[in-house]
């Protein structure tokens, strides 16, 4: 078991790399692969939170990235409505 556990566990961390690469917040992650891969949400949330654990830097530069991108997107789109 503990093989097929680690593989596992590597399988879903190289997921959640995927949706990182998509943009995607954990949230999204966490639909995603459930309902496109069949991995369960509590599995997926505790490798997430483990990889933020571990890539503490990454993390917080990624959540202001996205942050800074959902502003500007805003933005975009009230000032699309003038």
């Amino acid at each position: 078991m503990g093989d097929s556990s680690a593989t596992y566990i590597h399988t879903v961390q190289h997921l959640i790399e995927k949706c990182l690469l998509y943009r995607m917040n954990k949230e999204e992650c966490v639909e995603a692969l459930n309902k496109h891969a069949n991995i369960h949400p509590v599995i997926t949330s505790t490798v997430w939170a483990e990889l933020e654990k571990e890539n503490k830097e990454f993390f917080g530069e990624y959540a202001r990235e996205r942050e800074e991108r959902e502003a500007a997107e805003t933005g975009r789109d009230l000032d699309d409505g003038d």
